[in-house]
């Protein structure tokens, strides 16, 4: 077997129902790395019944499952998607293909949604407070912090990533920009997750998440 053009990353907890659609998605070429992170579902065998890689990260937090799932990597590039079937792992080439032109070092998927239901109203407020707020300290013209995203491997590494919460995303964006990366926001398609959200799917969620980003937001600015 020839190795992969990119490693495309899922971090995973519970996404049994979603996963045989969205591991049936990734690019031909490519290969998918799941990263159980704690599921009490059979989310892992599932994942290996359809070829994907299985990483088994026991500390909880999204930050923890993506960089887990990245130091898994042995591709020259990296993709970050969700595994909850909310975003096609096809739209994927879209956005990989300015990285591997060289012609952007990160690109983020910008999420549109497809329905009214797909991104909940509070959900959708905390992004726009937060794109403003990363607009300001990372001087970049983005507008979602989303979870498709592409970018080389060891430029990732080469960042030396911390947050293992809900600021990996954006840690990723400030020390990318600080670095001098060109970072490119493309449209992508957003439908209706698969099962419940652990994040935007509840206030609670989407408190943690501006409180993680937040603290990093004034890091920043110190």
């Amino acid at each position: 077997m020839s190795s992969p053009l990119v490693d495309v990353v899922l971090p995973c907890l519970d996404e049994e129902g979603a996963l045989p659609w969205v591991l049936t998605r990734i690019p031909e070429g490519w290969r998918a790395i799941v990263v159980d992170n704690g599921s009490t579902d059979r989310s892992a065998a599932v994942a290996r019944e359809h070829g994907a890689l299985v990483v088994e990260e026991s500390r909880r937090g999204f930050g923890a499952a993506a960089h887990a799932g990245l130091e898994a990597a042995t591709a020259p590039w990296v993709a970050f998607c969700d595994a909850d079937a909310s975003m096609d792992p096809g739209d994927l080439v879209a956005l990989a293909a300015p990285v591997l032109a060289g012609d952007a070092e990160l690109v983020l998927g910008r999420r549109r949604p497809t329905t009214r239901g797909a991104w909940p109203l509070h959900a959708r407020l905390a992004n726009l407070v937060l794109a403003r707020l990363m607009r300001r300290a990372s001087g970049v013209a983005l507008h979602d912090l989303g979870p498709m995203r592409v970018a080389s491997r060891e430029g990732l590494l080469g960042l030396g990533l911390v947050d293992r919460r809900s600021g990996y995303p954006l840690e990723m964006v400030l020390r990318g920009s600080h670095a001098g990366w060109r970072i490119v926001e493309l449209d992508a398609p957003y439908a209706p997750r698969v099962g419940r959200s652990k994040v935007t799917g509840t206030i609670r969620g989407t408190w943690v998440a501006v409180k993680d980003m937040s603290r990093l937001l004034r890091e920043v600015g110190r």
